[in-house]
């Protein structure tokens, strides 16, 4: 705004430029959509003043300019076909959608997560419910299978006889 008012527009892209190359006194913060800058005003005063100084030398309309020839004419026509130098910043428009994806793809990961704690929740109860039935069966079966008559080490009892 400030640019705009000493008769310099600048776009914010060109403001983000001169505080990364150092033009501008400013502070980056990051916010959720994207870097801000905090630019002290007194250096916006300096940059503008700068400009007005360099400004005239380059570009003043009071000096005489030399005869333009007709080669210089048919450059100054391909270049006005070519692109602009600068291209909207789609950067950014980037980077939010590739951003807004990957917590899309947390969100549903995490999600996912949730249901698989759950089936293995399941599946740890139907184990601990299955050794319950098969130690079941082995009690009720040991007996049918003579395995009653053998100690925990699997050798025979030891027999004691009495005299009659």
């Amino acid at each position: 705004m400030r640019y705009e008012h000493a008769g310099h527009p600048r776009t914010d892209r060109s403001i983000q430029r001169y505080c990364a190359k150092g033009h501008l006194d400013c502070r980056r913060i990051e916010t959720p959509f994207g870097d801000k800058y905090l630019i002290t005003p007194a250096s916006v005063a300096k940059h503008i003043a700068y400009i007005e100084e360099v400004r005239p030398a380059t570009t003043g309309r009071d000096m005489p300019r030399h005869i333009a020839t007709d080669v210089a004419a048919e450059e100054k026509r391909d270049e006005q076909r070519q692109a602009p130098s600068t291209s909207p910043d789609l950067s950014r428009q980037v980077a939010t959608a590739y951003v807004e994806r990957v917590e899309n793809e947390n969100v549903f990961l995490r999600q996912q997560i949730g249901v698989k704690d759950e089936q293995i929740k399941d599946l740890t109860e139907r184990a601990r419910e299955t050794n319950h039935l098969i130690g079941g069966l082995q009690r009720m079966l040991s007996p049918l299978l003579g395995t009653s008559d053998r100690n925990d080490e699997g050798k025979p009892p030891v027999e004691h006889r009495t005299s009659a």
